[in-house]
């Protein structure tokens, strides 16, 4: 091939030719090979192997050079942690100036990549606000490679770590390279720990036909929440949500609680493909969720939803804010103000509005972000810690039992409730829009719409939405069943004839139900973007 030929086809190639996308035809061919010559190949190359793997995909799921930033970003941690390892605990002055150099430039290219805009757009809404002109600063378009936010935080968590001497350097760049870029991790996460999951990548797997079944089985659950219930739940949802100012009362309301479920399947069922899939590589990534719609209050969500986010901020932002002097200085100040106690819960107050404000920068550079995903969570908790022990007292004096079903039962509901206003915000077009579709929903009072048909009007038919509710009672099921023993476990008790028949159902289940419209694709999951 010659030269301007090879340059017109690189030149020409956009992001998404190859539809390498976790859902597609392509990407199943692309592992079903990985997983063959992975097996076959001997076991000291495999990590190797696996590194061009995932090399290979960021090529073909993205424009060619955005693999620079993640190789920039692996560079300059291999250079921060070779430096950290070579110089010694007692010089804390020299470490600490290599570690925020470090941090420095990987939060650098995510901050270009992600966060100029929204920068310049508070910046314009201040100027405005005071009578300047309206889009005083030019935006900045960037392409941006899959997973930053991701890989930025696996691999500035490994830094801290050997910064603490709680992990050591990774001498070998390459290998660095594989913990960063794992393919899988790049599409939404987990977020890894250096210290805790980096070796079963350099180490050798032979075959194992239970765990290569097992992972399989539980990406065939994976693409089961994406193809058949979130996707059905996101066409009700872009319904409402497109043209919100022609819905109101229960129309938002139906739609918003759709959300919460769409954003969950949409997340978690990505979690499952992701997890399965490397589980039948021999890799056990960390859970990323427990039942969070089981939780009974706002901290406990957080618990259960997005783990490995929560224990990465709490780890490397929250507890070193509370050891910092600034926050120490603060604490003292506290208690000397308002008592021990309520001034070392004033100060862990003011740490956790700074942890919730980064959560909700992490999510995305915009306000209707930093309020769904942050600050209105930070306030949820906040009131939580505050009117515990009122309510704790008021219960006893009425005699109703705090662990009882019932009680159980309606601090869900309030939960969920919580969560749902806080996914309005993340869904809505802006922080704007969110308002006002807060005030239409409680401006109309109009719930016959839930049984009358009206629902029929917004994408699917009667059909669509039985199997869209009955596939939600079966999450419903697993989920609730699965709590103390994996339903997973459950079935590899059964019979051979039962387990079989359970999973070809699964598999033909995605392959008859999964929702493949018109124009449809689902090419993209919701956290992808992240």
């Amino acid at each position: 091939m010659s030269k301007q030929a090879v340059k017109r086809l690189y030149c020409e190639w956009k992001p998404g030719d190859a539809e390498m996308a976790i859902t597609s035809f392509y990407f199943l061919c692309f592992f079903s090979l990985l997983l063959i010559l992975y097996y076959t190949i001997p076991h000291k190359f495999q990590w190797g192997f696996l590194l061009v793997c995932s090399a290979a995909y960021c090529l073909l799921a993205g424009q060619g050079a955005l693999i620079l930033y993640p190789f920039v970003s692996v560079s300059a941690c291999h250079t921060g942690t070779r430096l950290l390892a070579k110089t010694p605990m007692e010089e804390e002055k020299k470490r600490r100036g290599i570690l925020v150099m470090t941090i420095l430039v990987n939060i650098g290219i995510l901050f270009a990549l992600k966060y100029v805009n929204f920068l310049i757009n508070t910046v314009d809404g201040i100027v405005c606000l005071f009578g300047g002109p309206d889009n005083l600063i030019p935006g900045v378009d960037f392409l941006v490679p899959l997973g930053v936010s991701f890989y930025t935080f696996s691999l500035l968590g490994y830094v801290i770590d050997v910064y603490y001497g709680l992990a050591e350097h990774q001498g070998n760049t390459l290998k660095l390279a594989l913990y960063g870029l794992y393919f899988p991790n790049l599409i939404s996460g987990p977020i890894l720990k250096y210290r805790e999951h980096a070796e079963q990548f350099f180490a050798p797997h032979a075959f194992d036909y239970r765990q290569v079944t097992r992972g399989l089985q539980r990406m065939a659950w994976g693409f089961f929440k994406k193809l058949v219930i979130s996707e059905r739940l996101g066409v009700l949802v872009n319904t409402v949500y497109g043209a919100y100012e022609s819905y109101s009362g229960f129309y938002i309301w139906a739609a918003t609680v759709c959300y919460a479920f769409q954003l969950y399947t949409d997340f978690s069922g990505c979690m499952d493909i992701v997890l399965g899939l490397s589980e039948s590589l021999g890799i056990m990534l960390p859970e990323n969720f427990q039942t969070p719609f089981f939780a009974k209050s706002v901290a406990e969500y957080w618990r259960r939803w997005h783990i490995t986010l929560g224990v990465w901020m709490k780890d490397y932002v929250f507890y070193p804010l509370l050891r910092s002097k600034l926050f120490t200085n603060l604490n003292k100040s506290f208690k000397e103000k308002f008592g021990k106690k309520r001034g070392k819960q004033y100060a862990t107050f003011a740490a956790m509005f700074v942890l919730w404000l980064t959560v909700g920068v992490w999510h995305g550079g915009d306000w209707k972000f930093v309020i769904g995903s942050g600050l209105l969570h930070w306030f949820y908790i906040v009131m939580e810690e505050l009117l515990a022990p009122p309510c704790a007292r008021m219960m006893e004096r009425l005699h109703i039992h705090a662990e009882g079903r019932f009680v159980a039962g309606v601090r869900m509901l309030r939960t969920f409730f919580l969560v749902c206003i806080g996914d309005l915000f993340f869904r809505a077009a802006s922080v704007g829009a969110a308002f006002a579709m807060l005030h239409g929903a409680v401006s109309v009072w109009n719930p016959q719409i839930l049984w009358d048909g009206s629902l029929l009007e917004l994408g699917l038919d009667s059909v669509e939405l039985a199997v869209m509710l009955l596939s939600l009672l079966l999450l419903w099921a697993v989920s609730l069943g699965g709590r103390r023993i994996p339903v997973r476990d459950r079935i590899a008790k059964k019979p051979l004839p039962v387990r079989w028949a359970i999973w070809y159902a699964l598999l033909f289940a995605v392959i008859l139900l999964g929702y493949y419209g018109p124009g449809y694709s689902a090419a993209e999951f919701i956290y992808q973007g992240f």
